[in-house]
């Protein structure tokens, strides 16, 4: 540990970029001015961050992130040239700033050229532990792909950000990361829920790191465009330096690319279904090609769960409802597909196809799984889809709360489930049990749960297995919208103590924290609760 902290950087003199970022080898428009129109064969735009002027200060900062990924003593934060550095002002050396050019399809439609409007990757950097990292700052000001709109994010929604990619990095679920985030006085216009009642907002800077920010939408771009070279020049740049278990002289490279990144992406989406996680704006833009959780705008945790539960009030249809978030990542997938293409031959277009008629079945096979371990079984057998089918909709009937019944369930012995006096400590439980299904639902849980015990040949120790694995992957908290709507409130009125509690019992969501219980984190949410809205305006 001392040894650790001797080789932290206490200062950003101290503190540098790599001096030559990989995306240097990539096509970059060199041109500075703000042009607002298409760009043609390029990947990114240099472009200079605009800085924060008013009064600007630290709302919070990862001590994590700081100390295992960028190598900084926490310490940092403290000094008025980390300031600088967020917003943008005074760069470390090595930086070279850039926006990402990429398209997407928005609610299912083809949208064009949209890329970072707001945002700069600054640099990459890598860490004591040989992991490369690129840093980028959002809220940052105008780029050549701001369409017209001022290039800063505001306090809400970027408060929203840096807790929930902490809190799904503890949690399990494969995301961006956020670093530190400062607020100024300088302001912006937002209409919030576009009622036509626009107001004044500060604007907010927040570092958030990736090892690479490319999306599906990088490669839709270059295909729709026509853009093959510069296609094939990124597709092979990925599997170099996010792939490398792809020979580069592979003839089906870009098929084992294709097979890989869908993968994971379905595998983080059975993550999200485990965990009641609804992302709420499930773009092709917003697909990360690394299977990350990325740009956190309407998201949601749902509480009483509900399978249309839909956090982003633009979303009137409700297309990336919870339930439907599986289809829509797997329609996704279908054009990060058509984007490579161009790059295959006809009898690897025909493996493609093959490939694409697999994923339905491997994504609903993930999502059992999760939720067979949530329930606390190692293994498939017949009948275990109903029973997971039954609980959830049980749930939908009483209102009972996702995180919490989960949780409750892990924490209780079968036989303990029927007990009046058990049910009365655990709130979400009670609820679940008021269903005219619930002690039949319980006989069958408990034969199947005494079935792999016995097979297992630990009839003694199998409950206390259970129950432990459950509570590995049952969370106690999760940063619930209500939760980070009071932090707002009050980061709002300057008070960050809120906020920066909020990211530190995030650290942990899996343990029980007294003043966490104190403020009822895990008790039943308040009423007005149930009618937050979020929007994608930020």
């Amino acid at each position: 540990m001392e040894g650790e902290s001797t080789s932290l950087k206490t200062n950003l003199t101290e503190w540098r970029f790599n001096q030559y970022p990989k995306y240097i080898l990539l096509p970059t428009d060199e041109n500075h001015e703000q042009i607002r129109a298409n760009v043609k064969n390029v990947i990114f735009s240099e472009v200079i961050p605009r800085p924060l002027d008013r009064n600007v200060r630290l709302v919070c900062a990862s001590d994590e992130v700081l100390r295992n990924i960028l190598d900084m003593d926490p310490g940092i934060t403290c000094q008025e040239e980390f300031l600088d550095f967020i917003t943008g002002r005074k760069l470390p050396y090595g930086a070279l700033p850039v926006a990402h050019r990429y398209g997407g399809h928005q609610y299912g439609l083809w949208t064009g050229q949209l890329g970072d409007g707001r945002a700069h990757i600054l640099g990459e950097y890598v860490n004591r532990k040989g992991e490369r990292w690129q840093l980028q700052l959002k809220g940052s000001g105008q780029t050549p792909y701001a369409r017209m709109h001022d290039g800063r994010s505001v306090l809400r929604s970027s408060i929203r950000e840096m807790v929930a990619s902490e809190a799904c990095y503890h949690l399990g679920i494969p995301t961006t990361r956020a670093a530190a985030l400062v607020v100024s006085d300088d302001f912006v216009i937002r209409d919030q829920f576009y009622s036509g009642c626009p107001r004044r907002e500060r604007a907010a800077i927040l570092l958030r790191l990736s090892p690479s920010w490319f999306r599906f939408g990088s490669l839709e771009i270059l295909a729709k465009t026509g853009e093959i070279s510069v296609l094939r020049l990124l597709a092979e740049f990925a599997i170099k330096e996010y792939f490398p278990e792809i020979h580069s002289t592979d003839e089906n490279r870009f098929i084992r690319l294709f097979s890989e990144v869908a993968h994971k992406t379905l595998d983080l989406v059975a993550k999200w279904q485990g965990l009641g996680f609804a992302h709420g704006l499930l773009n092709t833009d917003n697909m990360s090609l690394l299977g990350l959780t990325l740009d956190y705008g309407p998201f949601g945790f749902v509480d009483s769960y509900d399978g249309g539960f839909v956090p982003n009030c633009c979303d009137g249809e409700g297309r990336y409802a919870l339930a439907k978030q599986p289809d829509i990542v797997t329609w996704n997938i279908g054009q990060l597909a058509n984007a490579l293409k161009p790059l295959l031959t006809s009898s690897q277009q025909v493996h493609l196809s093959h490939i694409l008629k697999t994923l339905d079945s491997y994504c609903k096979n993930k999502i059992l799984e999760t939720f067979l371990m949530k329930i606390g079984l190692k293994e498939e057998r017949w009948g275990d889809e109903q029973l997971v089918e039954k609980l959830l909709d049980m749930m939908q009937q009483t209102g009972a709360d996702f995180t919490l019944t989960f949780r409750q369930l892990s924490e209780l012995e079968p036989s303990e489930m029927v007990s009046e006096i058990k049910l009365a400590e655990k709130w979400s439980l009670k609820r679940l049990s008021s269903h005219a299904s619930w002690g039949c639902w319980l006989d069958q849980y408990r034969e199947r749960l005494d079935k792999e015990a016995v097979d297992a040949g630990s009839l003694g120790t199998f409950e206390d297995e259970r129950r432990r694995r459950m509570l590995n992957v049952n969370p106690v908290y999760v940063p619930r919208n209500w939760l980070l709507h009071e932090a707002i409130q009050d980061a709002e009125m300057n008070d960050f103590g809120k906020v920066r509690f909020l990211l530190d019992v995030m650290r942990n969501p899996y343990a029980v924290q007294p003043e966490a219980e104190r403020r009822g984190f895990s008790a039943q949410p308040p009423q007005w609760a149930y009618a937050l809205k979020i929007s994608c305006s930020s």
